[in-house]
Parts: structure tokens; sequence; C-alpha cells
């Protein structure tokens, strides 16, 4: 564990409020911008991630200051879904992919984690990431292309706010971007006046539009999948948020119990019609910028998070956000997750030397953004192993099957993979 600065105790309730505020605040960029590109509810995701994150620490025992909001890992495959099959199907399959961290859960239980934390070594996860991102880069490209300085505005802002912002500004450049692209565009005329009418007449308050799920197995072979992948994000965030706090909680409460609180916490999002909750990382920078890691802040963070998913005029302005907004947050997001993948190849010390790892790397890489597909038929459907999910797979069998070297250079590395 690092050494970290001495936590800030004894907080009054007011200032809790207040902190909890800001944790929701730096939530609530990200979290609304999944559902808008998947074609769900802003608000749904905003209750479903309160409720989540509620249950999480409910789950966990309130041991682990963490805040549960939309993942950007499901984006391809839900939006796939949602517009081949429709939100239902895709609740379906998000509630399977909350059951595969349960499952996950039971493995560590039964194996222990470094054991099965050696079936997702960097070698893997690395490029996996980077497909997820790059996957999206043409959605990002035409949603900017229908206003490119639109875009470029939007995009500016949340640059100019990550790297001269101060404080919670600097924690919240996406957020700030398309408050900026929004705001141009009002100036400009470019929000359509339909929207602006139902913005005007939609109720302050209100229930958010919830629907449930619907079985198809074709939906829960596009989506569950994904969380073999996010299963690696979960761990990562775990760790992280434990040394800022200054604790191991991958000991206690233990990542079975973690895992098994995200899978839940998952699926009740889910079965809202809300998109796939996962563990912010945005939150636990906020605990290092605060020091202070009292996990009842984070759950008064929920609250408010629950509070304004009910908020039906809240809902109406997210729907009216231009394509060219969106376009130009999208081009820094979906970069920035790629550059998440080179950067766990370069912690990690992956050693390109070895034709091992150049063979795993360049099989993810090419089958996951060159739209290879696999045939496959479970129970008499049809269905289609493709992208980032087909990808994951030959990455794991590869990495499973090809031999380990020798040095081939005296004094480097050996072609295993380097532990992060």
């Amino acid at each position: 564990m690092t050494r970290t600065a001495p936590p800030v105790t004894d907080l009054p309730p007011t200032r809790r409020v207040v902190l909890g505020l800001q944790h929701s605040i730096a939530m609530f960029g990200a979290t609304v911008l999944v559902p808008i590109l998947v074609g769900l509810s802003p608000s749904v995701a905003l209750f479903g991630a309160g409720v989540a994150t509620l249950l999480f620490h409910l789950l966990t025992r309130g041991q682990v200051p963490i805040f549960l909001g939309s993942s950007f890992a499901f984006i391809a495959p839900t939006a796939l879904v949602v517009k081949e099959m429709g939100p239902a199907a895709a609740a379906g399959g998000l509630i399977a992919a909350g059951l595969m961290y349960v499952l996950f859960s039971g493995l560590v239980k039964l194996f222990g984690t470094e054991r099965l934390l050696r079936v997702f070594p960097p070698v893997v996860t690395g490029p996996v990431i980077i497909v997820i991102g790059l996957g999206l880069s043409s959605v990002a490209v035409n949603q900017a292309k229908s206003n490119w300085w639109l875009a470029l505005v939007t995009l500016l802002a949340a640059i100019v706010a990550s790297i001269y912002g101060r404080g919670l500004f600097r924690m919240i450049p996406i957020l700030v971007g398309v408050v900026t692209g929004y705001l141009a565009a009002l100036l400009t005329g470019q929000v359509d006046a339909e929207a602006l009418a139902d913005i005007a007449a939609a109720p302050l308050l209100g229930l958010p539009d919830f629907h449930g799920p619907a079985l198809d197995w074709r939906a829960v072979a596009i989506i569950a999948p994904v969380a073999v992948v996010t299963f690696i994000e979960h761990v990562g965030d775990v760790v992280v948020n434990g040394r800022v706090v200054g604790k191991n909680f991958l000991e206690k409460p233990g990542l079975s119990r973690t895992l098994f609180a995200d899978g839940v916490a998952n699926m009740s999002s889910a079965v809202m019609g809300g998109p796939a909750a996962t563990t912010y990382a945005e939150n636990t920078g906020v605990l290092a910028l605060t020091r202070v890691y009292d996990p009842r802040v984070i759950q008064i963070g929920a609250v408010f998070a629950v509070l304004f998913g009910c908020s039906p005029k809240l809902a109406a302005v997210l729907k009216s956000l231009p394509q060219g907004v969106l376009g130009g947050v999208s081009i820094l997001l979906f970069g920035m997750i790629a550059s998440v993948g080179i950067r766990t190849l370069a912690e990690a010390r992956i050693d390109f030397a070895h034709s091992r790892n150049l063979i795993i790397v360049s099989l993810i890489l090419v089958l996951g953004l060159g739209g290879a597909s696999f045939p496959l038929s479970v129970a008499g459907t049809k269905l289609e192993l493709h992208g980032m999910a087909l990808a994951a797979l030959v990455g794991i069998v590869a990495n499973l099957l090809l031999p380990r070297q020798r040095q081939e250079v005296e004094g480097a590395p050996q072609g295993q993979d380097v532990a992060v």
C-alpha cells in the first residue's frame, strides 16, 4: 500500500451533504452520457446509479467508499441490441452480465484471487481495452461530422478544464465540455425548437420512464461477455480505491464480496431499464482530492443521484443535446479508453521482443477491430460472436495455450507477463 495523507474525519452533517453532492456531480457527466449514446433514458440511468451504489454499500457492509455509474465498456453491444432488438432485450443482456459477476465472485471464492487473475493478464486486457475505445471511434466521428465547429468547441472546453482546471472543475471535464457546447448551441440556434418546447413543458419532478427486461439469447450472447473485461476493470478500481484510502479491500471485505455486490448492483440498474453500472474512478479521484474517505459521504451522493433521476425537466434537457456536442466529448472519451489500454501494456512492461506477446496482441486487435465474426448455435438459436467479445475470448485462449518462451536476449524480461 502506498502512504496516504491523513484522512479528514469528524465532519459535521452539513459538510457531508455538500461533499456528497460533489460526488454526484463528479459522476454525473459520464453517467448520463452513456444512456444518451446507446438510446436509453438518462433519468433511469441516474436513478439506477444511485440505487446500485446504495446496494453495493449495503452488500459490502459500508466498508468500501466506491460510487457506481454507467459503464462505457458496454456502450457498443448495448447500442447494437437497443437498435436491433429493443431496450427490453438490452436489459435482459445486462442482467446476464450481472449474473456473470456473481459467477466470477463464486470462482474467486473457490480458487482464490491470485489464481483467477492469471487468466486475465495485462497482455490480454490491455489490447481488449484498446479495442473497446477504437471500436467506438467511428461513432464519435459520425456524431461530430453533423456539426464540426460545435464538436470542437465542446472538445476544447473539456481539454481546457482537464489541464488548466482547478479543484472540482478538473475532475469533471466532460460535464464542463457538455455545458459549454450546449450553451454555444443555444446561442447559435443549434438546439431544435421542438426540443426546447419539450423542456418548457416537462415537470420539474416525476418518476423516470422505467421499463422491464426481456430474455433474448441473442442479446445475452452480445452483451454478457463484456463482463469478462469489466471484471478486470472492477479489480483495478477496487485496488486503486484501496490505495487512496490506505486499505486492502481485496482482503477485507474481499474481492468475492465486492464482485458479488457489483453484480447485484448492475442487475438492479438493468431491471429498471438503465445501463450497466460499474465502479467509478472519477469518484476515487474525488476521494484523493478531498481526503474524506467516509462511505457515508458516497451514500449521500447516491441519494442525490436518485433525486436527479426524478426530474423529467432535466431528462428533457439531456435529450435535446445536439449530436455535435455528443461527438466532441465522445472523441475525448473513446480515445481515453484506448489510451488506458496502451497504459496497461506499458505499466505491465510487456516485452514485445517475444513473439508470444506479439501474437496475442495481434489476434485481439485484428479480430476486434477488423469486423470478424464467428457464428454459433445455442439451444437452437443462431448467435454471432464478434467484436470485443470475440477478441477477448481469442486472447484468453491464446494466452492459456501458447507456451511461455525462454529469454531471447540475455538479461531481458521473460516472455511471460509482469504483474502490475
